[in-house]
């Protein structure tokens, strides 16, 4: 019997993009404000926060609130998997 992937094909989606991909990276082992990834990728913090929101509505990402920052951390075990599958 063949499987239904709906939602590993999501989250795969959620992933393929480049960007995506490498704040991923960087999230798993360092939780981290917008303001940091956008000094980090030098990219605009309209264009992160675009790339965030895809990431936790696929529950890749959780954001906790502190103060007035906003962090985010990688939360998805087989997402961390693929990661380090992928090993850079």
């Amino acid at each position: 019997m063949i499987g239904d992937y709906t939602a590993e094909s999501e989250l795969l989606k959620a992933l393929a993009h480049p960007v995506r991909l490498r704040m991923v990276e960087g999230l798993i082992s360092n939780e981290c404000n917008v303001n940091k990834i956008v000094d980090k990728l030098k990219l605009p913090q309209s264009t992160i926060s675009q790339h965030l929101s895809i990431l936790k509505s696929r529950g890749v990402v959780q954001r906790r609130k502190e103060g007035l920052k906003t962090c985010y951390k990688v939360v998805n075990p087989k997402v961390i998997k693929l990661v380090e599958l992928l090993g850079k």
